[in-house]
């Protein structure tokens, strides 16, 4: 039985497709810019609505069930349709658009409203995305990307342009031994083991939580408690203010860390003219966020980068 209330996702057609064509989750996934597990959820997801599977696993990889065999050439034909929709009203319809997706707590306000002054009679839409959502850009759901590099997105695809740099500040509760801390060096985190992260984008390398037997969890606002309650401690990006929302957490510069990088992506070989306007729009309104001030404390020695980078190794980001 399928989900009430909800329409066939052209998104899960189009992953179905790929699946078919590789025989493989892993080949399809590397395909499609997703990670495997969260490709074999959305296969799941269609195959729930359509009440049937298609999709049977085997030690090679994946073969299509009489039901797949079935649905699979409605579904080029289902997909084909709609690009020729979609080629057609654009065709028909000249007026400059842009949908713009940002990720998580970075604020991209300056940016929207630099690009509507340039803009002023193009359509510009945003979208806010999970730390999943960076298939988005593949998808065509958003035409750029403003978000945390480095990204699971091949080179070969995307046109990556720098905004700026972020420091790096780690969160502890607030009776913690660093939390009076001026700042925080490599030497002062050496000893802490790194979390595993239950995120499925594992090569989004901003944020990094430390602590010996920490469970993955996926939750950030869960993640923020952990810590709180002494279970953890947290590596961020001082752009993300998410932490100082709650009293009982304490923010401390982290000296000499490898920054974290905003960067814009967008489709190579986009021909969209709203694209470069955006990025001079960002370029010239987004700028770095102060780092937070720490709790007055005895000054501490800053150690080179290379040395924080080797002690805290920074991870998937979403914490």
């Amino acid at each position: 039985m399928n989900d009430l209330g909800q329409d066939l996702e052209l998104r899960l057609v189009r992953y179905f497709t790929v699946v078919a064509a590789h025989r493989h989750f892993g080949r399809a996934a590397a395909d499609l810019h997703v990670a495997q597990p969260a490709l074999s959820r959305q296969i799941q997801r269609l195959e729930k609505y359509l009440g049937t599977r298609l999709l049977d696993r085997t030690p090679q990889g994946a073969r299509l069930t009489p039901a797949g065999e079935t649905f699979l050439p409605r579904a080029e034909t289902l997909l084909r349709a709609a690009r020729q929709a979609e080629q057609a009203v654009r065709a028909q319809n000249a007026t400059e658009r842009i949908a713009v997706g940002y990720v998580e707590d970075l604020v991209i306000t300056a940016a929207v409203r630099e690009l509507r002054r340039r803009s002023p009679d193009a359509e510009i839409t945003t979208r806010h995305l999970s730390c999943r959502d960076v298939g988005a850009l593949s998808d065509k759901r958003v035409d750029a990307l403003i978000a945390r590099a480095p990204l699971p997105l091949d080179d070969d695809d995307v046109t990556t342009t720098p905004l700026y740099d972020e420091p790096r500040m780690l969160v502890v509760p607030r009776d913690h031994p660093l939390a009076g801390r001026a700042s925080v060096t490599a030497e002062d985190l050496a000893g802490e083991e790194v979390a595993p992260c239950a995120f499925e984008t594992a090569h989004w390398t901003s944020y990094q939580l430390l602590g010996a037997g920490v469970p993955p969890i996926e939750n950030y606002e869960d993640k923020l408690e952990l810590v709180a309650n002494g279970g953890a401690i947290a590596v961020l990006p001082v752009g993300d203010r998410r932490s100082s929302l709650r009293p009982d957490l304490v923010t401390v510069p982290v000296e000499g860390a490898p920054p974290s990088q905003v960067v814009l992506v967008s489709r190579k070989g986009d021909q969209n003219p709203m694209i470069r306007n955006l990025r001079l729009a960002a370029k010239a309104a987004l700028a770095a966020p102060a780092a937070p001030v720490a709790p007055a404390a005895s000054a501490v020695p800053v150690v080179p980068a290379v040395a924080v980078a080797s002690a805290v190794a920074v991870a998937p980001t979403g914490l």
